[in-house]
């Protein structure tokens, strides 16, 4: 897999999303369906940097070995003709006429809590383009790629390049919720 030339190397805005068709819902999901979907995700980092945050797994791929395997996890089916639009806003500014989404979720992080600093260090992960969109935060939740700081705002769509130092932390009082997939150009022959 090679390196995606347009991948950016520093956090980008995007622009604004209408999340309107998915934020009550997602809100809305109880407690128990994060932790039964944490429990059972395909993040094969359950026990490192990601241990305190929450995650609903809607596509993933194992990038651990090639050929790289992709597939979708059951909510997919339920909530794609919500997301794929929302998804499709944030990347169509790519003009891919292919476009492929390999990973989707939503990542849940509580007040209080933080991602330590990392680089997603396979190097097959510098191909697609890491999109972040904030469905819930607050004035104290922060990205980091270092050594700069930003605040995504609700309902914005942000380019980030998780190949570079980066992290998180949420020193709010209220969880920091994102939508965050992958995106290529197309979907690789395996």
């Amino acid at each position: 897999m090679e390196i995606n030339k347009r991948k950016t190397e520093k956090v980008v805005e995007i622009g604004p999303i209408d999340i309107s068709g998915i934020k009550a819902d997602i809100l809305a999901l109880p407690p128990d369906s994060w932790n039964d979907e944490d429990s059972e995700k395909a993040n094969y980092n359950k026990a490192g940097i990601l241990r305190q945050t929450q995650h609903i797994v809607f596509r993933f791929s194992d990038k651990r070995k090639m050929p790289v395997t992709y597939f979708d996890l059951p909510l997919w089916e339920k909530w794609k003709d919500r997301l794929q639009p929302v998804m499709d806003a944030a990347t169509k500014h790519f003009n891919y006429p292919n476009g492929f989404y390999p990973r989707v979720m939503l990542a849940k992080l509580p007040p209080g809590a933080r991602i330590a600093p990392h680089t997603d260090g396979n190097v097959r992960q510098n191909r697609p383009h890491k999109i972040h969109i904030a469905i819930q935060t607050n004035a104290d939740a922060f990205f980091f790629q270092f050594p700069e700081k930003y605040n995504f705002k609700e309902g914005i769509a942000y380019e980030v390049n998780n190949a570079v130092m980066h992290g998180v932390e949420n020193n709010g009082t209220t969880d920091r919720i994102h939508l965050i997939f992958e995106y290529l150009e197309q979907k690789p022959q395996v």
